[in-house]
């Protein structure tokens, strides 16, 4: 029912594709000032559901009402909605890199946003974006404004689309998934952010904020009100405290209970070690900035005198934020980034020894799996194809039907049936596509699985199901796993011990639970705190 006080009133709202329902149904309030979260798993029509506010939906039959301030935005013409988007309702997108535009700077994206909204001078829109970048944090804000976003981290990144979500200064922000790709430091940062700029305007044009998520810890802490969807349909409702402390519907029920649960078997006190680095160092040489590049490059050390082994049958978890060198450290212990100083060892023998068939038997034994499944599978491929080309390039005396056999024998292992095969990866949903993906590295009968951020886009049931998939497998197998991840809860569910790297040196390792419930490092402390505010370690 429509309050005169709402900012946003959705009733009876449905979206169909053809003859595929998206959203069904749906009623939705958010007044001034309020925070609302909108949570379900991929496919649940939560980002179809921002996209029908904003109108942004093309080929879709949409019915119902949408009222923004009492006008239904449904029966608003085009032209009218070009008004609305960005200046009252502005949207923050999940992927700022594919958001923003890669020929523009920074502060011409921003400042374009207000000439087009509020007919001013140039100089005076950039000097507005330059006042929105320094207020949503962004250090140094007059040298990056001109700055092109490969030039930014993700955070800068998603700290720029703030910006310029709130260059027009909206009454309505959409926020669909803004944090899901960041570490957990840059994430509390970030929702920080996000609550003091939404007090700060609440304060003066009473700004509300739809916050679209499946990361249930972040509801928790930022929200008032949450709307779970399933099905296109909202199956529960109420306040964050309400809903999280007396789940009614067995599908909040699910969500909230699917945290990843450690089931972790102690690993061998005589399991041989499989790969271990002696001060491994990793350096690269960079420009100089401005006109003293012309006179020389400056030395950038990524990774600094890194010990590490991996055994059979362990996980090993490797944690830190951005930059920190965890993926170089991986790429170095998989022979692929050449090293300034140290060595990485396979079974005791140095990888600087391997030629020919030797380097060959090697990158057979050590698999990745890497962070999203829709980029790393070929659209072009068949799954058959897809999951037996690294066996078809190791071992081409395989017969076709033997080969067909392996990769039948390779998708059983991840819960995938045969009829699958001649299907293409778009066919698939994330959590399919990752177990495809896991097919294709098991297949060669690895010792060891490179996993980099292996469940981070994926929903939190999905995750818990991939985790419990990845445990199966290493117990089948005797696998040893190296664990790149910045989610704290997944790692502490996956790792025997951890690793925490911060600037290319490892600041602390040692026993997962002991890490986490005892952590020494100063550092390692920041970390946990920005994971676990509001809840308990242990």
């Amino acid at each position: 029912m429509t309050d005169s006080t709402d900012l946003l009133s959705i009733e009876k709202l449905s979206v169909r594709f053809g003859s595929t329902v998206a959203v069904d149904q749906l009623d939705l309030q958010i007044q001034p000032g309020e925070r609302v979260a909108l949570v379900g798993e991929s496919g649940s029509g939560k980002s179809v559901t921002a996209l029908a506010i904003l109108r942004l939906l093309a080929d879709a039959q949409v019915t119902g009402s949408i009222r923004f301030a009492g006008e239904d935005l449904l029966q608003k013409s085009e032209r009218a909605m070009r008004g609305i988007r960005g200046a009252d309702i502005a949207m923050i997108f999940q992927e700022p890199m594919t958001a923003l535009n890669p020929l523009f700077s920074i502060g011409e994206q921003i400042a374009e946003a207000v000439i087009q909204h509020d007919q001013v001078s140039r100089a005076d829109a950039r000097r507005r974006a330059l006042k929105l970048l320094d207020r949503t944090g962004i250090a140094d804000a007059e040298r990056r404004i001109d700055h092109f976003p490969h030039q930014l981290s993700g955070g800068q990144r998603q700290r720029a689309m703030i910006a310029m979500a709130l260059a027009c200064r909206p009454r309505l922000l959409i926020a669909d998934e803004p944090t899901t790709a960041l570490d957990v430091t840059v994430r509390a940062q970030i929702l920080d952010l996000l609550l003091d700029l939404q007090r700060e305007e609440a304060r003066q044009r009473g700004m509300a904020i739809l916050m679209i998520t499946h990361d249930l810890n972040l509801v928790r802490r930022f929200a008032h009100r949450v709307a779970v969807m399933e099905r296109g349909a909202v199956v529960e409702s109420g306040t964050v405290e309400r809903v999280f402390g007396h789940p009614e519907h067995p599908y909040t029920q699910k969500l909230i209970a699917s945290r990843p649960e450690r089931a972790l078997l102690s690993v061998l006190p005589i399991a041989p070690v499989l790969l271990s680095t002696q001060d491994l160092s990793v350096s690269y040489s960079t420009n100089r900035p401005g006109l003293a590049g012309w006179f020389g490059r400056d030395r950038f050390d990524a990774v600094k005198g890194v010990n590490i082994e991996l055994r059979q049958g362990e996980t090993v978890g490797i944690v830190g934020e951005s930059g920190s060198g965890k993926s170089t450290l991986a790429m170095a212990m998989l022979g692929l980034q050449a090293l300034s100083g140290g060595s990485v060892s396979f079974h005791g023998e140095s990888l600087t020894t391997f030629r020919g068939a030797r380097e060959k038997a090697f990158r057979g034994q050590v698999q990745v799996v890497f962070q999203d499944p829709y980029g790393s599978l070929s659209p072009r491929q068949t799954i058959e194809q897809i999951v037996g080309e690294g066996l078809a390039l190791h071992q081409p005396a395989l017969s076709a039907s033997a080969l067909r056999e392996r990769v039948i024998g390779g998708l059983r292992d991840v819960g995938l049936d045969r009829t699958l095969l001649q299907r293409y990866p778009h066919e698939f949903s994330g959590g399919q596509r990752q177990r495809i993906a896991i097919a294709r590295a098991l297949v060669l009968g690895p010792q060891i699985l490179v996993l980099d951020e292996p469940t981070s886009a994926l929903d939190v049931s999905i995750q818990q199901q991939v985790l419990k998939l990845l445990v199966g497998l290493q117990q089948k197998y005797n696998l040893g796993y190296l664990f790149i991840s910045h989610d704290l809860d997944v790692i502490r569910a996956m790792a025997h011990r951890i690793a925490v790297m911060q600037d290319g040196v490892i600041v602390e390792q040692g026993d997962a639970e002991t890490l986490i419930t005892s952590p020494r490092h100063p550092y390692t402390q920041k970390l946990l705190a920005a994971a676990f505010e509001g809840r308990e370690r242990v």
